[in-house]
Order: C-alpha cells, then sequence, then structure tokens
C-alpha cells in the first residue's frame, strides 16, 4: 500500500480502534483477548501509521457503548490530524437520537464525524433490523448527514439487506465482510456467500475488507484462507465500493498490521491501478465524505 509519486493518491485504513483503559471495555475481559487488554494510544496509532505508509484512518467506536467513549474519540481525533473521520456509537433506539447527533456535530471535533455504529451484532434477534424502531434510528442517522457502520453476524445479513432496500437514501458500510466464519472453511464460505450477494446488489451498500483475520484460525491461518471471500466480495461489491480497514488493534490477535497488509496484496486478484487506488482510499474517502 505505498502512496503513488507524482500525483497524489492518499491511502485511507477504514476501520481501526483506540482505547485507554481496556477495563472500560468488557468484551476486553474475555481470557482470549489478554494480548490486548492494554492501552491503544493515539501515538502508537501515529507511528503505526508511519510505519504502514498510510495517510489517514477512520476510528471506529470499539463495543464500549457509552457517550464517553464518544469524547475520547473525538479528543483523541483532534490530537491526531492522520483521524480523518470519527464512527461514533449511537443507541438507534434511544429518544434522543437525533438530539444527540447534533449535539456531536455542533461540537469541537463534530466536522470529523462521518458515521455511527450500533453493536447489532451482539442483539440475539436475527431479524432485529427488521424492527420499526431500529428503522426510524437508521433514517435519522441518515437525516444527519451520516454513514452507518453493519457490524453483524452471517445469519443477520438477510434483515441487514431488507433494511437497506427499504431504505436506499442510507448509505450503509458493511464491517468485516459480514464476519464470515473463515475458520469453517467451505462450510463458512457457503453460509455466507448467498447473503452476502443479496446485500450488495443493493447500491446504498458498501463493504469494509477488514476484520477478517480473526474470523479465521488466529494461530494457523494462512493467506489463501481468506482467498475466497476477499475474491467473492471483489465479485459482488467491486473494488469501487470496497474499502480497506486493518481492524486495528483487534488484529493483532491474529497478526501484525504488515503481515494482514501483505495477505490482503497477495489475495487480490489483479487490478488496475484505479481499482486498488479505490480499496485503499478512495472509497472510503467518497463514502464517509472525509475532509481530505
Amino acid at each position: 500500500m505505498q502512496p503513488l509519486r507524482g500525483a497524489r493518491v492518499l491511502t485511507v485504513d477504514a476501520h481501526h480502534h483506540l482505547w485507554d483503559d481496556p477495563s472500560d471495555h468488557p468484551w476486553l475481559d474475555d481470557v482470549r483477548m489478554r494480548s490486548i487488554r492494554r492501552p491503544f494510544t493515539v501515538a502508537q496509532w501515529q507511528a503505526q501509521l508511519r510505519a504502514a505508509q498510510v495517510d489517514r484512518s477512520v476510528l471506529v467506536e470499539g463495543g464500549r457503548c457509552d457517550e464517553a467513549e464518544s469524547d475520547d474519540l473525538l479528543r483523541w481525533a483532534a490530537e491526531a490530524p492522520q483521524i480523518a473521520g470519527v464512527v461514533l456509537w449511537a443507541d438507534l433506539t434511544g429518544p434522543e437520537l437525533e438530539a444527540r447527533l447534533a449535539r456531536h456535530l455542533r461540537r469541537s471535533g463534530g466536522e470529523r464525524v462521518v458515521g455511527v455504529r450500533a453493536q447489532i451484532q451482539a442483539e440475539p434477534d436475527p431479524d432485529y433490523l427488521d424492527r420499526p424502531d431500529v428503522r426510524h434510528g437508521l433514517r435519522v442517522v441518515a437525516t444527519a448527514g451520516l454513514a452507518f457502520d453493519l457490524v453483524v453476524r452471517v445469519d443477520q445479513l438477510p434483515a441487514a439487506a431488507r433494511a437497506a432496500a427499504a431504505l436506499p437514501h442510507v448509505r450503509f458500510v458493511l464491517d468485516h465482510l459480514g464476519k464470515p466464519e473463515i475458520s469453517a472453511g467451505v462450510k463458512g464460505f457457503t453460509r455466507w456467500r448467498g447473503p452476502l450477494a443479496t446485500l450488495a446488489d443493493l447500491p446504498n451498500v458498501t463493504a469494509k475488507v477488514s476484520g477478517l483475520v480473526t474470523e479465521a484460525d488466529w494461530v494457523s491461518w494462512r493467506a489463501a484462507d481468506l482467498r475466497p471471500f476477499v475474491r467473492e466480495a471483489v465479485v459482488r461489491f467491486g473494488p469501487e465500493r470496497l474499502m480497506f480497514g486493518s481492524d486495528w488493534p483487534v488484529c493483532l490477535l491474529a497478526g501484525s498490521y504488515g503481515r494482514i497488509r501483505a495477505a490482503l496484496h497477495q489475495v487480490l486478484p489483479p487490478l488496475s491501478e484505479a481499482a486498488s487506488q479505490a480499496i485503499f482510499g478512495g472509497t472510503a474517502a467518497r463514502v464517509y465524505r472525509l475532509p481530505l
């Protein structure tokens, strides 16, 4: 992901997290998360970007699910000009959603807010996105001029497709390609392929090639394990609706930033320069309306 010489093309990592106190994130209490149950700071992220030769990034809420995290995200973005956009958490069914979003957009750093995410993957109901109050919340997000990040399980992809079809004015961004069960091999691919195709048919949906290594076997995964999933995404969405995201530091559970980036380059099909630029920067800049 080398920046091009001559006419400057910015590269964008469309999905990463930061946290300073892991005790604020209950999901990090899981014993499997021990290696990342520590602070990950703005300074560390800036060093990572320099090492990876990436220009800009999108900072995404990390599952804390409270207003205090939104305060932290905007403060960290203000400290790091490399963070071009922030995706905040919001309760889609909360009675003050419109007022909360307006307040975030008016505050210092509000110009960095480009999207909203809710932890739909934690909802037991696979049809959660069919609920009228949830659909109303999605309309509020769109009216505020923001994209909505879909962090969903494979069994929630059909409801995501129904929501995107019913709300064509909402910009949906599918995180982690819908979290396919890469560790399950062919079975995981088969369960995921059809629902993904239905969602990808909708023009208001883009997707992040991110978070895949943590859906594979963390210890024994190889680039070849990712290939069928990545190539299917390219076929279904096209490069112009795909964006690279590292999912750092969660990705560190399975491999370094450099290894994950190298694996993606290895498994992508041959791409034109324009297509590569879309995946590694252009799509994120356009969909999130980043002020680059």
